[in-house]
């Protein structure tokens, strides 16, 4: 696994520090599980947005091939 350092401003510090504490997990472990769900549901929108391009101009494929 990587390590990876970057700045945070207090408040959000802060926050996250709390959050994590009523979960009952470490804010390290609160935030890669935040990084990696966002990047999965980036991961679903770009996949959606091919599907509905393809969808859509299924046709002018057809008649290109």
């Amino acid at each position: 696994m990587k390590s990876l350092e970057v700045q945070i401003e207090e408040p959000t510090v802060d926050r996250l520090e709390a959050a994590a504490e009523k979960l009952g997990i470490t804010p390290e472990e609160l935030l890669r599980v935040s990084v990696e769900e966002k990047l999965e549901r980036l991961d679903e929108s770009f996949r959606a947005a091919v599907d509905q391009v393809v969808s859509k101009n299924a046709e002018l494929y057809k008649r290109l091939a």
